[in-house]
């Protein structure tokens, strides 16, 4: 079958690699792919692994081989979890999966799901209900991580929140966040990403020059309740800190792994902020992310700007890497 493998940093070629084997999995068809943040940062060298590596790890597809007696039959359309856990260590014990001390992610510690097929354990297989379009399905994982997120940090309804970074997990969590009854204020330099984001329920936008204003005038000078950052960049969780008001909470999301200038510490101190950070997801999140998609709750295609094949890897990632794109979709023909 064919797969692509990244032999190198910045270096991807279309493989032919043995296809799956018989057993006690699942074997599915994977039908779209999509590119995130993560798999840009690997595809640079920016994050070590071990080459050749077949990338990725957000798809959606359909079971073509089943075990005898299975829950999930052939046909049936599924989100593959690609957090790949033990099962026995403590943390999996206490639920917390996707945190597992021996775990891995696919298409970084283990070859990922751009190719044709993947085999999969039962647990990690979540149904896509036929309402959610094929496009839809293309942002069910990233939704995930999302829905995982905006679950650790209860949020109030009523309250403020500023969303720093409006991309696609950006868009994402202010959908979440004005469910769940928040008035969401939505930051970046970006302007079509400002109007998608008033489009989608946010009560306010801002360029971040104007961000300070902004949001001083919608909370009476108070500062934001809650401020999440999703752009992966330390000055901007500095922006994130800096907007949100003494006692208020920040969701660091983005996953900044470079630094910059450091962060204003002394405010983090004066406004007694709480900090939470949030990692991968749970079957469960992927489920409620799911039905929240499939209830019509969320606009997930607005958020995809680009549909390719996965022939045309190489041309996707650079898409991938433009300011001007949100989410980039591969088809696997």
């Amino acid at each position: 079958m064919k797969a692509v493998r990244l032999v190198g940093p910045g270096a991807v070629e279309i493989a032919d690699v043995p296809g799956p084997g018989s057993g006690d999995e699942f074997v599915v068809r994977v039908r779209q792919v999509g590119i995130c943040g993560t798999d840009t940062e690997i595809f640079a060298g920016r994050v070590g692994v071990s080459y050749p590596l077949i990338m990725g790890h957000e798809m959606a597809g359909e079971v073509v081989s089943a075990p005898a007696g299975s829950f999930h039959e052939v046909g049936t359309r599924v989100l593959v979890d690609p957090a790949v856990s033990c099962g026995w260590c403590d943390l999996c014990v206490a639920g917390r999966t996707n945190l597992c001390r021996n775990g891995g992610l696919l298409g970084r510690d283990l070859d990922g799901v751009f190719t044709e097929y993947i085999t999969v354990t039962a647990n990690r297989l979540v149904p896509i209900p036929p309402n959610i379009s094929d496009k839809a399905s293309g942002l069910l994982q990233v939704l995930g991580t999302c829905v995982h997120a905006v679950e650790r940090i209860h949020p109030l309804p009523g309250q403020a929140a500023a969303v720093v970074g409006l991309g696609v997990s950006g868009q994402i969590l202010a959908q979440l966040l004005r469910l769940k009854g928040m008035n969401v204020i939505g930051i970046t330099r970006s302007e079509w990403k400002r109007n998608l984001a008033l489009e989608l329920g946010a009560v306010a936008v801002a360029d971040p020059s104007k961000a300070a204003e902004v949001v001083s005038r919608h909370t009476e000078g108070r500062g934001v309740d809650l401020g999440v950052e999703a752009a992966g960049y330390e000055a901007t969780l500095a922006e994130v800190i800096s907007l949100t008001g003494i006692g208020g909470r920040i969701l660091s999301y983005g996953t900044v792994v470079r630094a910059g200038k450091g962060l204003p510490y002394y405010d983090l101190y004066f406004k007694e902020l709480t900090i939470h950070n949030s990692r991968a997801a749970l079957v469960s999140d992927y489920a409620s992310g799911i039905a929240l998609t499939d209830a019509g709750s969320l606009s997930l295609e607005q958020i995809v700007t680009h549909e390719l094949d996965l022939s045309e890897v190489a041309q996707a990632f650079e898409m991938a890497q433009d300011p001007s794109s949100m989410k980039v979709l591969m088809k696997v023909s």
